[in-house]
């Protein structure tokens, strides 16, 4: 009896060790591939909890990248809405929040673009694959521009305040990870 005890306590113990093994696998691929993005500990830190889903296929991985992106920028926009929404701005300031709203709905709509277009690559090969790429990589690089526009509409003195803090902490996160984004489907491409 104590024999059998032992055995299943063992077979138990193995299954255990099995499952933290599964799980730890692409975390472990999560955290290598961030090693060549600008912000390593952000694209860990937005990816990580993805990371059954995309276990260690680099595909999932820049897809996964993309929406996360995709879904700050959104929280982005929809936090600027609200505060163009305020009464009692400076009119420097709504001016500012005007612009930012349209620089990030051209990010919104140049990411929904990207994952769009790789979502449908399907198998692409060769010159296919290379022009989907590129199309992806330069709407992603617009995106990242639009974004930098965004938060330097909030440069200079006359904007200091609470609207210019919390709209550069949250447009500066959108860049990192969009930007962490890039550099995943370059990675990919480069497997590809």
């Amino acid at each position: 009896m104590a024999a059998l005890k032992l055995i299943l306590l063992a077979a138990f113990l193995s299954l255990f060790n099995f499952s933290a093994n599964s799980t730890a696998l692409p975390t472990s691929f999560i955290k290598s591939s961030c090693k060549i993005t600008t912000y390593p500990q952000v694209c860990v830190t937005s990816l990580a909890v993805y990371a059954p889903t995309i276990k260690r296929s680099p595909q999932q991985l820049a897809q996964t990248a993309l929406s996360v992106s995709l879904d700050r920028a959104q929280s982005a926009h929809t936090f600027i809405t609200k505060l163009n929404k305020f009464k009692g701005l400076k009119q420097r300031e709504y001016a500012a929040l005007k612009d930012c709203l349209e620089e990030m709905s051209e990010t919104i709509d140049r990411i929904n673009k990207s994952v769009k277009e790789l979502k449908s690559m399907g198998s692409a090969r060769g010159k296919d694959f290379q022009w989907r790429m590129s199309n992806i990589e330069t709407w992603i690089s617009a995106a990242i521009t639009n974004e930098n526009t965004c938060a330097d509409g909030f440069a200079g003195r006359a904007l200091n305040g609470r609207i210019k803090t919390s709209i550069r902490a949250r447009v500066t996160h959108v860049t990192q990870v969009t930007s962490n984004a890039l550099a995943l489907i370059n990675q990919f491409a480069a497997k590809h």
